[in-house]
């Protein structure tokens, strides 16, 4: 039995929740979500919100059911609070700024790298040296965070990129003499 595919997903007041076979729709303050659910699970409406189960007592259908329970909260909750990421630039001189429509990154290069930020992001820099990154939809929000941080990681030794809030770098001691 999935540990998290048994509870069901709470559904606030404010959003609203379509189900058409497989296609699930959640509409919220924030905006309008959609998930098609595979085929190996089935979710239904309760009192207590969406109940997602398997369909048959197969290795695929339990592996989907945590997921696909997982997919669906993240719906609700982008819809009802969205979801933000926040990054941290450290280096001399290493700084992030809005240009228009694109976001605009000094990391050490010879020229800027221009970000173009994708629709239903919203970025802010808060800091020349923090990026805040928010979205209503998680894996969108991630991608960005991820693909901003990969054009320069956090190096071990001086500690100087992109990373995220919080993140630990593991420092490595330089050459010894």
């Amino acid at each position: 039995m999935s540990r998290i595919g048994k509870y069901p997903v709470e559904v606030p007041k404010g959003v609203t929740v379509t189900l058409n076979g497989q296609d699930l729709a959640v509409k919220g303050p924030k905006g309008e979500l959609k998930l098609t659910l595979v085929e190996d699970v089935t979710v239904e409406q309760v009192e207590a919100g969406l109940k997602v189960a398997p369909r048959e007592d197969t290795q695929r259908a339990r592996a989907m059911w945590g997921l696909s329970r997982t997919l669906v909260k993240n719906l609700v909750d982008g819809v009802t609070d969205g979801f933000t990421k926040t990054l941290e630039i450290n280096g001399v001189g290493y700084r992030a700024a809005i240009q228009g429509k694109n976001l605009q990154l000094n990391l050490g290069f010879s020229h800027e790298v221009l970000y173009p930020i994708p629709e239903g992001i919203d970025i802010k820099c808060t800091k020349p040296t923090e990026i805040v990154i928010t979205g209503i939809d998680k894996q969108k929000v991630g991608q960005v965070a991820a693909e901003i941080r990969g054009y320069r990681g956090p190096e071990p030794y001086k500690g100087k990129g992109v990373k995220y809030a919080g993140e630990y770098i593991f420092r490595k001691e330089g050459k010894k003499k």
